[in-house]
């Protein structure tokens, strides 16, 4: 019986353990945090059998995916990328919106969200390219050209409909040319492009993004309702299809820089920043307990967005800083076992993916904490999601799949050849 367990679960233990430690967090807080879906319902388990089937189907995605050598994931870059870009396509021409924003896509009644697929399909590109284009002293000059390339028809797709996933995906696909040796004034040049097109960004957001909200009597608010129903949609220039979460955009940055407590802190417009502040600032080290939280039935999205600040109101400092422990151990072993293949490929991949789900982690518990201007950037495998936490468990098949499938260099083989229980311990 030990054995076929022992062969379901192969590869690397720790990131076993970390993942079935994020699992079982997120179906204990989902099932916690869900009072409004629950409200909406009328059914108290409904979100939480539903979450839980999710996680079901992501483990077996993972089992699946990390029997697979990782030689093969090469295979998968040019279908990936041609389906993610026709599918960020898609979404402006038929996408369901969020907050006024159209990022999903539905097949068959199933929500999919494709920046998801776009993530993983240019780590995997990325990683190629630096692996091909490796020289002794770090890679060849070409590979930056390539990257940005393939990068301009993934990245401007994400951005005018969800800035803040493109800016974590560009920032992680910097810092793997950093890890990939990127020449260092390729890099320099680089930064220095973002950060005048950074602020340009900005002085646009702030000069052409619209806030203006206009207070409405019952009666007005009634009649603008009434009225809605029959007017006939104009159809918007593409401009304002391009254009039109400038103003989101615009009342975030002035929201997080806005130094007025009474405006910064109005229960009434910004129930997340308040009531995130309120579940973190009354708990204490080993918080209220696992189920008692008071804000979640106060928070909007207090199953995806601010999970983070409902874990600390329930596990205390405690529970968050061992969360977030989590993601940190499972970077360091993730580099361990890059730094052991053989291969570029392997190495480049893993480290892609465990900067991924790390740097997103990072920010989601920033914006719990009120450390970043908020965003939709769920905590990866642990907020309720849908293809979002099927995709993330698949990128820790991918990591499984490197610990046990990627060849051990040379140097690291013959000191395992002293200590063999050293290799046993990676290879799984």
């Amino acid at each position: 019986m030990e054995k076929k367990i022992s062969n379901i679960f192969k590869g690397d233990k720790v990131i076993w353990m970390i993942f079935f430690f994020l699992c079982i967090i997120s179906i204990m807080e989902v099932y916690s945090a869900s009072a409004q879906l629950t409200y909406k319902s009328g059914n108290y388990f409904t979100p939480v059998i539903y979450h839980t089937t999710i996680l079901l189907m992501g483990v077996v995605g993972t089992v699946i995916v990390l029997n697979i050598p990782c030689r093969f994931f090469k295979v998968f870059t040019p279908i990936l990328l041609v389906g993610a870009f026709v599918s960020l396509i898609a979404v402006y021409l038929v996408g369901s919106k969020t907050n006024d924003a159209a990022r999903w896509l539905s097949f068959f009644g199933i929500p999919f969200q494709p920046s998801e697929l776009a993530k993983g399909a240019l780590i995997l590109a990325t990683a190629q390219i630096l692996s091909a284009m490796q020289r002794e002293k770090g890679a060849d000059r070409q590979a930056m050209p390539y990257i940005l390339f393939i990068s301009a028809f993934i990245i401007p797709l994400i951005f005018f409909e969800n800035f803040s996933t493109a800016a974590l995906l560009s920032f992680v696909i910097f810092l793997m040319m950093i890890i990939g040796r990127v020449p260092w004034t390729q890099l320099g040049k680089l930064v220095t492009c973002v950060i005048v097109a950074a602020a340009l960004a900005v002085a646009v957001v702030m000069v052409f993004g619209k806030t203006e909200k206009v207070e409405l009597t019952p009666e007005q608010q009634r009649y603008e309702q009434y009225h809605k129903k029959k007017e006939v949609k104009k159809d918007k220039t593409l401009g304002e299809k391009v254009f039109h979460r400038l103003g989101a955009w615009k009342m975030r940055l002035e929201d997080f820089t806005n130094d007025d407590p009474k405006a910064k802190y109005d229960v009434k417009n910004k129930p997340q920043r308040v009531h995130g502040n309120i579940a973190i600032g009354t708990s204490s080290l080993f918080g209220k307990g696992p189920g008692n939280s008071v804000e979640r039935d106060f928070l909007p999205a207090a199953h995806c967005d601010f999970i983070y600040a409902i874990i600390i109101e329930e596990m205390g400092l405690i529970g968050g800083i061992f969360v977030a422990l989590l993601y940190i151990i499972l970077l360091f072993r993730t580099a361990r076992i890059a730094r052991r293949c053989e291969n570029n490929f392997p190495a480049f991949l893993a480290m892609g993916i465990a900067l991924l789900l790390v740097v997103q982690a990072c920010f989601n518990m920033y914006v719990a904490v009120d450390l970043a201007p908020i965003t939709g950037q769920p905590l990866p495998l642990v907020s309720k999601g849908g293809t979002s936490s099927i995709i993330n468990c698949i990128y820790i098949g991918v990591l499984l799949s490197i610990s046990r499938t990627a060849k051990v260099a040379k140097d690291i083989r013959e000191k395992d050849t002293v200590n063999p229980q050293m290799q046993v311990a990676v290879n799984g």
